[in-house]
């Protein structure tokens, strides 16, 4: 069987880590959005073979056991005790080490496909417990619409349609590491935010409240050792942009604005200074639907 699965990135509108786990791992609050701006992910099953293979059209990308959509392949093959190989195939097109959860939805996108090509009729709640296992943005991602994380990760609570607006995204050409960030995460020093006071400011679609409560702890940390971040997010509100600031450990920063005309202009004035800028919309639950 053949499933095509388109993988979205993900934007963290709010991110906060309250503490960390004896285990070492750190509790999250964050709102997360999918956006479309996606890689799609070719999932065809192989009878006669148990091999896991993954192709890839990007040269940044390992295509062993390292790659997530190869250990989400594995896990769904090991757990369930499945006789069947796998050949994965992903169209990037969303940047590497980027914040942006690709590797994590490129995850997600096999879990689903799998899911459905082995009949194994797991749940998404499942499927996300699972996904936790391999990273911690894999459980959103398999869900891939608004939604409150809390929890290691795992806990996703969907919150509904997104208000609209027009999101300008810039990649700076540094690539980020998410373990050296977060092992510098100090709690004692962390200015936290109130996330959960996003949620009814989102479901009331009160759009000064939205730009007012977003935010980011690891912004600090990623940005004193990548300059360009805070130099993006400053230009971004230069040229016009309601509220900026970087996603997941970065370095990607990006920008919100209600207005088309307003975005295109944000999106023109940065690709003098940033190669990698895009345009995007976010991905609300009904959009997920029907395009499902």
């Amino acid at each position: 069987m053949e499933i095509l699965e388109k993988a979205p990135a993900k934007l963290n509108f709010s991110l906060d880590t309250p503490f960390r786990h004896a285990d070492g791992n750190h509790e999250w609050q964050m709102v997360m959005i999918a956006i479309d701006l996606a890689d799609y992910v070719q999932v065809r099953t192989i009878p006669t073979s148990k091999q896991i293979t993954v192709l890839t059209d990007s040269g940044f990308l390992p295509c062993d056991r390292r790659n997530l959509a190869y250990q989400a392949a594995l896990k769904l093959q090991q757990d369930y005790q499945v006789d069947q190989g796998v050949e994965i195939i992903i169209k990037k097109n969303i940047p590497v080490a980027a914040g942006m959860g690709g590797g994590s939805s490129d995850a997600a996108a096999v879990l689903r496909a799998l899911n459905q090509a082995w009949n194994l009729k797991l749940s998404k709640a499942k499927l996300a417990q699972i996904g936790l296992e391999i990273d911690s943005d894999v459980p959103f991602c398999v869900y891939s619409e608004p939604a409150l994380v809390t929890g290691k990760g795992e806990l996703i609570n969907p919150l509904g349609d997104f208000p609209s607006l027009w999101i300008i995204v810039a990649k700076p050409k540094a690539s980020v590491s998410t373990p050296t960030i977060l092992k510098q995460i100090d709690y004692s020093n962390l200015a936290h935010l109130d996330v959960t006071g996003l949620v009814p400011a989102l479901k009331e679609q009160d759009y000064a409240q939205i730009t007012a409560k977003m935010g980011n702890v690891l912004e600090p940390i990623t940005s004193k050792k990548h300059p360009d971040i805070l130099r993006i997010k400053t230009k971004m509100l230069k040229f016009g942009a309601d509220a900026a600031q970087m996603s997941g450990s970065g370095p990607t920063v990006f920008g919100i604005t209600q207005k088309y005309s307003r975005a295109q202009h944000i999106y023109n004035s940065l690709r003098g200074f940033c190669d990698e800028v895009y345009l995007v919309r976010p991905l609300s639950a009904t959009s997920k639907k029907e395009g499902s």
